[in-house]
């Protein structure tokens, strides 16, 4: 049975109520807070226990493919254990990969996370267009014909980042701009339902104006997910997601880690649960 494509099923996340992204990031200092050993099985039970936990409660799951990667073959053997269950659970996953190139280079990274039946699928990737938005065209593709999706990089909250992003094109555009922009054209162009399966990245720490987006216009069109990095941890007040987003901000995936993942297995749902509601409120004024 095809299963709806991935704009589709992130407007239903969000007519749930459904806003929170919950990352898994596996890393060392993390691990051991866990009481699980910095290797591949200890990465494993984090991801298929935050897995357990968000089904039904979060809007999807978003596993920082380095931190399973750094272990080789048995670090991708347990990512593929955590995309099964997601996919079991009916869960939506995020791949953070910021993969970009050029041609078949791409293509074949969009095949690795995006095709039907790889050992690595996912609903969705994160990818890099600072050679153009046209190199996406692999991934691209992915979205159209197997119902995927894509969150480009736009604005992120490094602080080296700002140099590159906030640089004027010939056409006036800042680069974080002509990202967003792009993203919202190509979903306006392409897609069919209510929410666009091509989103873009926005740190939520940040003074987007800065960046040369307007939050305040709400294109015509698909609604253009964005996926928000910086809640909790890096600083980001998930009540004052309404003000950072504004009119974009209906379509809203906050992503939060280690709010979560700090503290170990104990007490893991219970967090979930309560950063979910948070978002909820601060979106929607109703409680979860």
């Amino acid at each position: 049975m095809t299963r709806p494509a991935f704009g589709a099923r992130l407007a239903a996340e969000f007519a749930a109520g459904r806003h929170l992204c919950a990352g898994i990031d596996p890393h060392g200092p993390l691990l051991a807070g866990w009481g699980v050993a910095d290797d591949a099985d200890g990465a494993e039970r984090m991801g298929r226990d935050v897995v357990a936990a968000a089904a039904g409660v979060a809007a999807c799951v978003k596993p920082q493919i380095a931190f399973f990667e750094r272990f080789g073959a048995a670090g991708f053997a347990a990512l593929e254990r955590v995309l099964a269950d997601a996919r079991e659970a009916g869960l939506l996953v995020v791949a953070d990969v910021k993969r970009g190139d050029i041609g078949s280079s791409f293509a074949a990274y969009a095949d690795t996370w995006l095709a039907p039946g790889s050992p690595l699928e996912a609903d969705a990737m994160t990818v890099v267009a600072y050679q153009g938005f046209g190199t996406l065209a692999g991934a691209l593709e992915r979205v159209q014909r197997d119902g995927k999706g894509l969150f480009v990089l736009a604005a992120t909250s490094n602080p080296e980042a700002a140099e590159v992003q906030q640089a004027r094109r010939a056409d006036g555009r800042t680069v974080a701009a002509a990202m967003v922009e792009d993203a919202a054209a190509w979903n306006a162009a392409h897609a069919s339902g209510p929410v666009g399966g091509v989103g873009v990245v926005l740190g939520a720490t940040l003074d987007l104006s800065a960046f040369g987006i307007d939050v305040a216009v709400r294109p015509d069109g698909p609604a253009l997910p964005v996926l928000a990095p910086g809640f909790g941890h890096q600083g980001a007040r998930i009540e004052d997601a309404g003000r950072v987003f504004g009119g974009i901000g209906h379509a809203l995936l906050a992503n939060e880690s280690r709010s979560i993942l700090n503290g170990g297995p104990a007490g893991l749902s219970d967090r979930i649960r309560e950063r979910a509601a948070a978002v909820r409120f601060a979106l929607s004024g109703e409680p979860a």
